[in-house]
C-alpha cells in the first residue's frame, strides 16, 4: 500500500504525469492502455450496454467511465475490468444483467481472465448497500474517522519502524484497530447472496477493493438529481429520503456526494493501513518474509485513490452544502461577486477542480494572468485526478479541455475582448 502522496513534484511536472494518464482516454486510443479493450468495449456495445439508460447517460458510458476512473487511479487491472464489468449479470443496486449469470460467466471469463470475473461475479452477488454502508460506513462519525486517520498514520509509521512494544503480546489493540477490526475482522466477513440468500465470504481486503469501486461508482454517477431522490438536504448521503416523483434529470447541480465519498476513502484507507500492520505483525512472528495468503487476497494491492489528499481528509457535509451553493451562484449569476464566491466555495471545498477553473476564466477576463494560471493549474490537476467532473452539466473530456484552453491563454497572457473570439479560443496538441 502507498501510504502517502508520491514525491512532490513541481505544478507542471505533475500535471504532465497526469495528462500522460489521462491521454489515451482523452485521445480514445483505448488500444494504448490494453490491446483488449476495444474489443471489451465492443462486445459491451453488442449486448446492448449503449441503449441502456443508467443514471447520468448510458449504462456503456458509465462502465467505461469507472474503467478510467479506476485506471487513473492505479487500481490494479484486475480492478480495473471488475470496473469495465461491474454490473454485467446485475447487482444489488441496478437491475441491468447484460449477461446472465447462470450461462454468461465462461463467457465473461474469457474476456477478461478468471481474476477479474471473479471480482465481477462477487461484486454482483454481495448486497453492497449493507455491506458498504449499513455494516460500515453508517458505524463512524466524520470526527471518529478524522481522529483514526490520524492515529493509524501513527500506527502505520511505528510497525514500519517495527518499535518494541508495539504488539501487545496480550492482545490489546489500539482504539481505531480494535473497532475496525470488530466491523471487518482479518479473516473477513460473511454476507448473503442477493438472489439465493446463501452465505458468501469476503475477505477484509476485498471489502476495500469493493469500497474503493463504489468510490469510483457513485463519483461518476451522481449529481443533483439523486439529492431530489432520496432527500438528501444534510448532504450526508444517507439515503433516508423517498420521493420517487422528482423528475430527471433536474437542474444539473452538483450533488452533494463528496462527504460520503470523502468517509468512504477514509474507511478504506484504514483498511489498507490495518492489512499493511497485520502482514507486519505476521512477518515479525515468524522472523521472515511472508508468503501472500490468497485466501485472504494478499496478492491484490491497495492503492490510495488520489482524491481528498490521498483519502486522508473527510470533506464536512456541512462545508460541502456551502461550498456547492456558492459556486453554483457563481457561475449562474456572475457579475461582481463571481471571485468572491468561489475564493468562498473553494475554502470550504478545496477538493474538487471545477470552481478553481471558473475562477481561472474571471482572472483571464479581468487580465489577472498569474492568478489564473495558478488556479486552471489547481483546477486541471483535481480534475485529472479525479478522472471525472464533479459539475456534470458537461464530460470530464470537455472540463479537461477548457482548462487546458485557460491555462494556455493564462501563460500566453492573453484573453479575447469579443464574444466570437471566445467561441473561437481552441487547443491541440
Amino acid at each position: 500500500m502507498q501510504d502517502s502522496p508520491p514525491h512532490e513534484l513541481t505544478m507542471a511536472s505533475s500535471i504532465e504525469k497526469l495528462l500522460e494518464s489521462g491521454r489515451p482516454f482523452l485521445r480514445g486510443d483505448l488500444e494504448s492502455i490494453d490491446k483488449n479493450l476495444p474489443r471489451l468495449v465492443g462486445v459491451l456495445q453488442s449486448v446492448g450496454a449503449g441503449e441502456c439508460w443508467h443514471k447520468h447517460g448510458s449504462f456503456l458510458h458509465h462502465l467505461v467511465d469507472i474503467f478510467r476512473i479506476l485506471k487513473l487511479w492505479k487500481a490494479p487491472h484486475s480492478v480495473c475490468l471488475c470496473g469495465l464489468f461491474h454490473s454485467a449479470y446485475s447487482n444489488s443496486y441496478v437491475n441491468l444483467a447484460i449477461f446472465d449469470p447462470s450461462t454468461g460467466r465462461e463467457v465473461v471469463r474469457a474476456l477478461v481472465g478468471e481474476e477479474a470475473e471473479s471480482l465481477i461475479h462477487l461484486f454482483c452477488i454481495v448486497p453492497r448497500q449493507p455491506l458498504i454502508h449499513d455494516d460500515l460506513l453508517f458505524h463512524y462519525s466524520d470526527e471518529e474517522l478524522v481522529q483514526h486517520l490520524a492515529q493509524s498514520e501513527i500506527s502505520l509509521r511505528n510497525a514500519k519502524k517495527m518499535e518494541k512494544g508495539l504488539f501487545d503480546d496480550d492482545g490489546e489493540l489500539e482504539g481505531w484497530r480494535k473497532k475496525l477490526q470488530g466491523l471487518v475482522p482479518a479473516e473477513g466477513v460473511q454476507v448473503k447472496h442477493i438472489r439465493t440468500g446463501e452465505g458468501v465470504h469476503v475477505s477484509r481486503r476485498i471489502v476495500a477493493v469493493f469500497i474503493m469501486m463504489t468510490m469510483a461508482d457513485f463519483c461518476d454517477q451522481l449529481f443533483g438529481f439523486q439529492d431530489l431522490l432520496f432527500d438528501n438536504a444534510n448532504g450526508r448521503l444517507e439515503f433516508s429520503g423517498n420521493n420517487f416523483g422528482a423528475l430527471w434529470p433536474g437542474d444539473g447541480k452538483p450533488g452533494l456526494w463528496l462527504n460520503s465519498i470523502s468517509r468512504m476513502g477514509a474507511v478504506y484507507t484504514l483498511i489498507a493501513r490495518e492489512e499493511e500492520i497485520f502482514i507486519q505483525e505476521r512477518k515479525r512472528k515468524v522472523g521472515v518474509a511472508v508468503v501472500p495468503d490468497l485466501e485472504r487476497n494478499e496478492d491484490i494491492e491497495l492503492v490510495l485513490p488520489p482524491v481528498f489528499d490521498y483519502c486522508r481528509k473527510v470533506l464536512e457535509a456541512g462545508d460541502q452544502i456551502v461550498a456547492r451553493d456558492l459556486y453554483w451562484e457563481a457561475v449562474c449569476e456572475g457579475g461582481s461577486k463571481a471571485e468572491e464566491l468561489l475564493l468562498e466555495s473553494i475554502e470550504k471545498n478545496p477538493f474538487v477542480g471545477e470552481p478553481y477553473v471558473v475562477l481561472s476564466q474571471v482572472y483571464l477576463t479581468e487580465g489577472r494572468f498569474e492568478e489564473a494560471e495558478k488556479h486552471a493549474e489547481r483546477g486541471l490537476k483535481l480534475l485529472l485526478e479525479w478522472g471525472c467532473p464533479w459539475d456534470k452539466r458537461t464530460s470530464w473530456e470537455g472540463w479537461v479541455a477548457w482548462t487546458r484552453v485557460l491555462l494556455m491563454r493564462a501563460k500566453d497572457k492573453s484573453w479575447p475582448q469579443t464574444s466570437w473570439g471566445i467561441l473561437n479560443l481552441g487547443l491541440v496538441n
